[in-house]
Order: C-alpha cells, then structure tokens, then sequence
C-alpha cells in the first residue's frame, strides 16, 4: 500500500515534456489503468482514445486554445500523446461524466507509476462539438452526439523535474464514530 500511496503523493501535473514518442506497451498499460477504474452500476462507460498523431495533436491543440480564447497556444504543452476521454451517455447519463473522471485519474496515477508524465487537460466536453472531435469520434465508428467529453490527458516523458506538492490544506478531512 505504501508505494501505492507514495506514488499519488508524488504525482504532479507536467507541464513541459520531451520530444519522444512514448512506446505502445506503456501507453496500453496506461490505457488498461483507465479501463479499469470504477463506474457507475459497472456499465465501463467511458471511452478512451489514445491519439499520437502529430497533425492531428496539432489540430486538437489549435481548438483547445480556440475554446481557451487563447490562440497561438500550446494548450497541451508539446506532450506527444493526447488520450481523450468521453463518458457514453447511451450507457449511463447520470454518471458518464464521473466515471470518466475515475479513469482519467487512473491513468494520471499509473502514467507517474511508469515514469511518465501527464496533466489534465480540460475543454473536452466543448471540443465535441467540433469537427475534429466529430471526424475522429466516426472515424471509430462511433458518435459523437452519444459521449460527453470529460477531459484530455497530455502525456509523456516530463522535461525537467517535478514540482513538488504544496502543502495540503486544513479543513478537507473529516471523522465521525
């Protein structure tokens, strides 16, 4: 349990990574984290879509800061994996968005695990509405218009250490007997 606790502990947010690609058993272990994380009545929901493309990181990033209001940026920060996560509404709306939620955040914990770095990349949900989410949503054959996005996970080999972790805040733990 300690190296399980450890590594959430140490686990930051990367924000600056290295131009190399990241090899496929990792990214499958990292993916198979996902699948695995919890969900609502045990439907497996969410979808994950790994994506190292350059073109298309490219044209996910372009939109991302359109959505941000914040053009010419690299909102994913040069990772060169893009893993984008959606909750199937068809499977069960009231939890699709939380159980993509649990998956991200495994895959966030098992990519550390693996020495990799990744970082929550918000604007999924709004990035469904674009052409290339919707081209590459039935390019799986699968619609769009039945997932919500839940978020993106950049990810790959940090550049420079890791930040350390602030301290934790008072007042986030409770018990009653």
């Amino acid at each position: 349990m300690e190296s399980v606790l450890n590594c959430i502990k140490t686990r930051r947010s990367v924000r600056k990574y290295k131009d190399q690609a990241v090899p496929k058993e990792l990214l499958k272990q990292i993916v198979e984290a996902g699948l695995y994380a919890a969900s609502g009545k045990g439907k497996q929901a969410p979808v994950i879509i790994t994506i190292t493309n350059r073109d298309l990181i490219t044209e996910i990033t372009q939109v991302n800061a359109e959505i941000m209001g914040s053009p010419n940026t690299d909102t994913f920060y040069g990772a060169p994996v893009i893993i984008l996560v959606a909750g199937s509404l068809k499977a069960n709306d009231k939890t699709a968005f939380a159980d993509g939620t649990l998956a991200l955040g495994n895959m966030m914990i098992a990519a550390h695990a693996l020495g990799l770095g990744s970082c929550w990349i918000n604007r999924a949900k709004e990035g469904l509405s674009y052409d290339v989410y919707k081209d590459i949503f039935h390019s799986l054959g699968l619609n769009a218009e039945d997932f919500i996005g839940v978020g993106h996970l950049a990810l790959g080999y940090p550049e420079g250490d890791l930040p350390v972790a602030a301290p934790r805040l008072p007042m986030r733990e409770f018990y009653i007997d």
